[in-house]
């Protein structure tokens, strides 16, 4: 064992590798992950690896089982003892698998239901598409979110809603308030945005408005983790942090984006009662991909309005009139068409491989590895002593009080200018070490911790700047940055590998004045430009 190594298990060796588990992480890697075959894999929030024993247990199931389609019997009522074995043995075991995934969130059957989807976008498309949204109803979000969630705001804008983001700007104890274990926050409102401002009929009727609330528990730009106190005082206190009188009125529910939290921390839904919660299984444990689930919560689903009806959501229907009768079972209402039952299946091998090793222990061992890396970039310094590493996510407070296994950086050259991120994982692909660059599909995060102003964000568009291309410095900024995260299966030696790449291939030393770097893939050019006619008009409405 080396020196370093021997200095991380230090510091660091009552939570590394799972030492009360079954195996330890040398022996899971090695007899586990064999394909890896040197390769480092370091993208775990855009999808983690799926072990051998899981996908074993998983073709032994496929060919030892027979599995019927779940669908006829919920199409059936009072005749299940006419049913096909294969179909009630099916039913049995995607029933089974609902309770696991409410109990990886600490749900109570009584208050959760468990919707299948066909993954945490899908889950979140149908939170969007049937929320009782008014024309007095408000869509809050922080900056902080997924493109998927933030695609809801598309549904809220055409029924007349407002939307609008925050940032937690600020969070501390400050005596009293909304209850003595919960803190106080301080929230910035960015403009509020309004399509159409008309009342539509049936709201005088009803006079009844809902509001949706929708964060992340952990931020997959930054590894933020929210605190989940922010679930109880948006619905039990919403006047600590909000003000006017519209965003006073009905009531406020709440949307977990957990689909990169549940991973390492999922949401204890005992504890934080959201109203829904999303999840991606291969997030989870790798494998199957396709399938997300929904959880939520019961009293929630009731108001949900629904329009679409297909086979097996429905109790009757009559094809030349306008008649149908769905089902009264939540799940059986949203869940269009058959389900994933197969992949469905597969799922209780995944949770009974994290279960072996614990969440909480995972959640200690992705932090620790994230931790060592974080401040092993933070200490790199060129030979003229500039700093090597921006790191983004590293504020603190009680509302965003932890830092999930994400670490997003970019490099700096000796001369202050920054090393492009496509630069840097192209590299690194030539050193097979697998991460992620961009901005992962959250604008906002990226946004705000690049400090991209509007203006920038349309520069950027006009000199011809999408999601995924090269361009990844323009006017002299970076437009994205460069991501590494951790799995369950990660290692010290996969984290010690990175740091060597990075100092090896960017950092300046003494001896190594003289080195050249390789040239850059896409060459920088602040002439480029893409002209938008939109823009001229876009910039004025924001007052840029």
């Amino acid at each position: 064992m080396n020196t370093e190594k021997e200095a991380f298990l230090k510091e660091f060796g009552n939570d590394y590798g799972y030492p009360n588990a079954p195996f330890n992480i040398d022996q899971m890697t090695a007899s586990q992950f064999k394909r890896l075959d040197g390769l480092v894999y370091l993208d775990h929030a855009g999808s983690t690896l799926y072990s051998e024993s899981q996908m074993e247990a998983v073709l032994k199931d496929l060919t030892t089982r027979v599995y019927g389609n779940p669908r006829i019997l919920s199409c059936t009522i009072n005749l299940r003892n006419s049913q096909s074995d294969a179909s009630m043995a099916t039913c049995d075991i995607v029933r089974e698998a609902r309770q696991q995934v409410l109990e990886h969130c600490n749900a109570s059957p009584k208050d959760y239901k468990c919707i299948f989807t066909s993954g945490a976008t899908a889950a979140l498309k149908l939170v969007g598409e049937a929320f009782p949204w008014s024309s007095q109803s408000n869509f809050m979000y922080t900056m902080e979110n997924h493109n998927s969630v933030l695609g809801i705001r598309e549904y809220a804008l055409d029924r007349g809603a407002s939307a609008f983001s925050i940032d937690i700007d600020d969070a501390g104890h400050h005596g009293g308030g909304f209850r003595s274990t919960s803190p106080s926050i301080k929230v910035s409102q960015h403009l509020i945005q309004r399509r159409n401002q008309v009342r539509f009929p049936e709201e005088v009727l009803t006079g009844s408005t809902h509001n949706l609330f929708a964060f992340p528990s952990e931020c997959n730009f930054s590894g933020v983790r929210f605190n989940l106190d922010l679930v109880n005082i948006i619905k039990e206190d919403a006047e600590r942090i909000l003000t006017g009188p519209s965003m006073l009125k009905g009531c406020w529910m709440v949307l977990i984006d957990a689909a990169k939290g549940c991973a390492t921390k999922p949401p204890d839904l005992s504890k934080y009662p959201a109203d829904f919660v999303v999840i991606s299984f291969y997030k989870l444990f790798g494998y199957p991909t396709g399938l997300g689930a929904l959880i939520v919560r019961s009293e929630a689903a009731k108001m949900l309005k629904k329009t679409y009806f297909s086979g097996g959501t429905v109790a009757s229907s009559i094809a030349d009139i306008d008649f149908v009768k769905r089902r009264d079972g939540i799940e059986e209402q949203f869940e269009d068409g058959t389900i994933s039952f197969l992949s469905i299946a597969s799922i209780r091998h995944g949770f009974k491989l994290l279960n072996s090793l614990t969440i909480s222990a995972i959640s200690r061992h992705t932090s620790l590895l994230s931790t060592y890396v974080r401040k092993q970039l933070l200490a790199l310094r060129h030979e003229n002593g500039a700093v090597v590493c921006m790191l983004y996510g590293g504020f603190s407070s009680e509302l965003c009080n932890e830092l999930g296994p994400i670490v997003t950086f970019n490099l700096k050259r000796p001369d202050g200018s920054w090393f492009g991120y496509r630069e840097v994982e192209k590299l690194a692909s030539l050193s097979r070490i697998q991460l992620r660059t961009g901005c992962f599909c959250n604008p906002g995060a990226c946004a705000k911790y690049l400090g991209l102003s509007h203006l920038d964000l349309l520069s950027n568009i006009e000199a011809g700047h999408v999601c995924w291309d090269d361009y990844d410095i323009i006017h002299g900024k970076p437009t994205g940055a460069v991501r590494v995260s951790f799995g369950y299966m990660s290692t010290f030696e996969d984290a010690k590998k990175l740091i060597d790449f990075i100092v090896n291939s960017f950092v300046s030393l003494p001896h190594q004045s003289g080195q050249v770097h390789l040239p850059r893939s896409i060459p920088y050019s602040s002439e480029v430009k893409f002209y938008h006619e939109d823009f001229t008009e876009l910039r004025s409405s924001l007052r840029l």
